[in-house]
């Protein structure tokens, strides 16, 4: 999978600010790809270790962040923050927030993100078939 950039959020803001120069190499190689290969855009916006996980989850419906948080194993708050707001950047996800105290915050899939759903299940099946092939039998240690 290809680099994204590294980004930097601003504060008080919903800009972020790329840390790579513009004229890197790396960037414009990054921009041709993404523009002109609809598998390496798709990749930039649901690639990663848990934007998979998040979106599988919500494909069965609406969740709140603490239930997302206790079903995605080993994310960390931050992480499930930052995710999050990137998939609702890419218009895969939506926020609602209600005005009532305590907060209340739920997440739910958009149309875009719905339209997904085939190819997160192609995944996960592909995967499965793949690790089970790979798997190989323990090997005993002996000194």
């Amino acid at each position: 999978m290809l680099p994204l950039p590294v980004c930097i959020q601003l504060s008080g803001t919903n800009k972020k600010v790329s840390m790579r120069k513009e004229s890197s190499t790396n960037l414009h190689n990054e921009g041709i790809i993404n523009n002109s290969c609809g598998m390496a855009y798709t990749l930039k916006i649901i690639g990663g270790r848990w934007k998979p996980a998040i979106l599988f989850r919500l494909k069965e419906g609406t969740m709140r962040f603490g239930e997302l948080k206790k079903d995605i194993e080993g994310i960390s708050e931050r992480m499930l923050v930052a995710q999050l707001r990137e998939l609702e950047a890419d218009g895969l996800v939506q926020r609602i927030v209600y005005a009532e105290v305590p907060p209340r915050v739920e997440y739910r899939m958009t149309k875009l993100g719905n339209s997904i759903e085939p190819v997160l299940t192609a995944m996960s099946h592909w995967g499965n078939m793949h690790r089970e092939k790979r798997k190989t039998p323990a090997r005993s240690i002996t000194k």
